[in-house]
């Protein structure tokens, strides 16, 4: 339920736009691609050529629900996206509940991007790399620094993100380059090279895949900010989602060209052996590549960190203050909310014993972005059943798609995530009866 004046179209808050439909595309591509992409040829090489079925598979589902997320945007102009359509659909509380996951999972994706940006300062400066608290430092000074810039304004924090999601798309265009004028069909994979069944390398690499395009959806939440953003929004995150579907397609058959099958799958920077070809700069260009990478990943979360809690406190199921905005229309507590709670997991992360609880932490936290496409795909089928029926097939695909996600998150994690979930309720419920 809308009941403050600044989250409708009609405020003279609505009225300041801040981003257009590139820089709403570079939401949705800059927080897809941070650290991960970097990684997954090295995971997919032993599996074979076979792997880029399970690239397809999971570009389908993907596209999919940027398919469905676009159709929804399209019907509002509020800012919130997923909370936004889960609430109309399905009422107060359902909305509420998977603003909450979905804010949960981004201050735990900010604390770990941050920490890997934090890895690669290493790799430019060795003796921080050997010191866990002032990589520790690096990390949440990347928080608080970016926190900063986007508590300026909206529009500096989405200017940011253009800039650094055109700057990573770069040393990948550049291996994408190098792999067809001087890679070689004959390092790629045989087509399976294990014992496992067909079915059984599609469904995992389909599993593996899948991370890379968590945050297809950020180009849809600060609805509010962007031009025309019926319009904007669905065109910018389809686009952002083929963009990241190209680039991440063809960098992992570049780099598969480009280093040998033995060697690739033991590599723990598969980017940088390729960029051997370039010589002495070019691991050096791949390493900053990464860091402007994460850099921007973490950029668009903290806005987004900002936006979810600001959209729901505005409908008077959140603390009120969180709604506030300064004169450069950004949320600042909800911003200062965020940073601090992915600060303080900062510590855990670097506090032996704790490591591995924040790793399972933050595989709750993906679980936590999934489920927001699984009740989102479930709002589209419930509005498209009787008057388009192509579009509640589309949006039945995209639940089974989510759903097998989530199932391959494990029966531990499921149970963790609903505990985790059901942590808001008291929240929600104080907030509701202090509404006015």
């Amino acid at each position: 339920m809308n009941n403050d004046l600044t989250n409708s179209p009609e405020s003279p808050l609505a009225k300041t736009t801040s981003m257009g439909f590139w820089k709403c595309w570079a939401m949705s591509v800059g927080v897809m691609i941070g650290s991960g992409v970097f990684l997954l040829p090295s995971v997919l090489a032993p599996y074979g050529a076979a792997s880029f079925l399970g690239w397809l598979l999971t570009s389908i589902g993907a596209i999919l629900i940027a398919l469905i997320l676009g159709r929804l945007a399209g019907n509002t102009s509020r800012s919130g996206g997923f909370y936004i359509y889960v609430q109309d659909a399905f009422g107060d509380l359902a909305g509420f509940m998977i603003a909450w996951g979905y804010w949960l999972a981004i201050v735990f994706a900010i604390a770990a991007i941050s920490t890997a940006f934090a890895g690669y300062v290493g790799t430019f400066i060795p003796s921080l790399g050997q010191n866990k608290w002032a990589e520790g430092g690096i990390a949440a000074l990347l928080i608080w620094t970016l926190t900063a810039l986007n508590i300026r304004s909206v529009g500096a924090g989405a200017t940011l993100q253009l800039v650094t999601t055109l700057l990573k798309l770069l040393p990948l265009i550049v291996i994408i380059a190098l792999g067809l004028m001087t890679g070689t069909p004959d390092n790629i994979p045989s087509f399976n090279p294990t014992d496992k069944s067909l079915i059984q390398i599609l469904t995992a690499t389909a599993l593996l895949t899948m991370w890379a395009f968590v945050g297809l959806e950020a180009g849809t939440v600060a609805a509010q900010d962007v031009a025309d953003p019926k319009r904007t929004i669905p065109r910018a995150i389809i686009a952002g989602t083929l963009t990241v579907t190209l680039v991440y397609i063809a960098a992992t058959l570049a780099v598969m060209m480009l280093v040998p099958m033995e060697q690739l799958s033991a590599s723990k920077a598969p980017f940088v052996d390729a960029a051997s070809g370039l010589g002495s700069w070019g691991a050096g260009l791949i390493a900053l590549g990464a860091l402007i990478s994460t850099a921007g990943s973490a950029n668009g979360n903290i806005l987004l960190g900002g936006q979810m809690p600001m959209a729901v406190a505005l409908d008077g199921s959140a603390p009120r203050f969180l709604a506030k905005r300064n004169k450069g229309n950004a949320p600042v507590f909800a911003l200062l909310l965020s940073a601090f709670i992915s600060t303080i997991l900062l510590v855990f992360n670097y506090t032996d014993g704790l490591l591995a609880a924040f790793t399972f932490l933050i595989s709750m936290s993906t679980l936590c972005t999934l489920l927001p496409y699984f009740v989102s795909a479930m709002a589209e089928l419930r509005r498209s059943w009787r008057s388009a029926k192509a579009w509640a097939i589309l949006a039945i695909l995209a639940m089974i798609y989510s759903a097998i996600a989530m199932v391959g998150s494990g029966v531990k994690v499921l149970l963790w995530g609903l505990v985790l979930l059901l942590c808001g309720l008291p929240i929600y419920y104080r907030s509701r009866s202090h509404a006015p």
